[in-house]
């Protein structure tokens, strides 16, 4: 505190060095065809300002517009299992091609599948970093860091140059709820980074969500907590529709009915069906379950596959995605 002050007071004493070090980070930004933006800006987002310790300055790039979007959080484990990978992915995509933003951090895990199910359909995604719009963190995601850059939008608080040191992460994440009508928590431990942003949403008079997972997974247990204290269960993105009413942007798409298109195909197939679960089972399980041979199993799996009804995983287990 005392080496901060100092700063602060030779600052006003002497601002010259300190004047001229915010032109040349002003120009290597707009030379980086980044912007920045302050909260006397038009297009600093009315949302932000409402929290109890909005950033005096936002490095953005990318499309800017998206600050004043409708704009949704999703927030989850970065180890995540495939389960949550895979609601994250759908949620978002949903999300995005209702119109929605959808806003993250750019880690690893639920927040990477966030960004890229939004960006499947074309739809609007925004990045918050936790250190400056230069630094690619963590390295695993600079395909993803790029078409955010291009197609979505990239947002921090800190200077060029800024490492993604852990203590800037917390700080981060009030951005993240900040700038969003609420948080959906897709699959999150107790003690996780999630329920913290979860927390600031719920300061903020913002709307929290969470997706159940297996009762048994400890990498739910934050999700399953929140719903214990009054969150609003969510199975898929209507369910945030009908909490978000006022200012959606429009009606969700048409999407198909699997389950309404399952009487126009073969009686074996709808028999094997209701057989899978949302949960993987294995094949050999299927094949004894069903009654039918193996050969059988797979050509209706092949069916079922190809109409979008069950997904084929790894390790040869099947789960049904309707």
């Amino acid at each position: 505190m005392d080496f901060v002050r100092k700063n602060v007071f030779t600052g006003l004493s002497n601002p010259a060095p300190f004047l001229e070090l915010a032109r040349s980070q002003f120009k290597r930004i707009v030379d980086g065809g980044a912007e920045v933006v302050c909260p006397d800006d038009t297009k600093y987002p009315l949302a932000l300002k409402e929290i109890s310790d909005p950033p005096a300055v936002l490095y953005v790039q990318g499309r800017v517009e998206l600050l004043r979007s409708l704009c949704l959080a999703m927030v989850g484990s970065r180890a995540a299992t495939s389960y949550g990978k895979r609601c994250s992915f759908t949620l978002a995509r949903d999300l995005a091609e209702a119109g929605v933003t959808v806003v993250s951090g750019l880690a690893l895990g639920i927040d990477a599948e966030a960004h890229s199910g939004a960006l499947s359909v074309q739809g609007a995604t925004i990045g918050v970093l936790g250190c400056g719009l230069d630094v690619v963190y963590p390295k695993y995601n600079s395909v993803l860091y790029d078409r955010i850059r291009t197609d979505g939008l990239l947002v921090t608080e800190y200077p060029l140059g800024t490492k993604p040191d852990a203590f800037r992460f917390p700080a981060r994440n009030r951005i993240i709820s900040g700038l969003s009508r609420g948080v959906v928590v897709v699959e999150a431990a107790r003690k996780s980074g999630s329920l913290i942003t979860a927390e600031m949403a719920l300061d903020e008079g913002r709307d929290v969500f969470a997706v159940p997972g297996q009762i048994d997974s400890f990498k739910s247990d934050g999700t399953h907590w929140l719903l214990q204290q009054g969150a609003k269960l969510v199975q898929s993105a209507k369910d945030i529709r009908v909490e978000i009413e006022t200012g959606w942007p429009g009606e969700e798409s048409q999407k198909h009915d699997g389950k309404n298109f399952l009487h126009e195909i073969d009686p074996a197939a709808r028999k094997l069906f209701e057989k899978i679960d949302v949960y993987p089972t294995a094949r050999n399980e299927l094949i004894v379950a069903s009654g039918l041979g193996s050969a059988k199993v797979t050509e209706l799996l092949l069916l079922l596959e190809l109409e979008g009804l069950v997904e084929i995983l790894p390790g040869d287990e099947i789960r049904r995605v309707v």
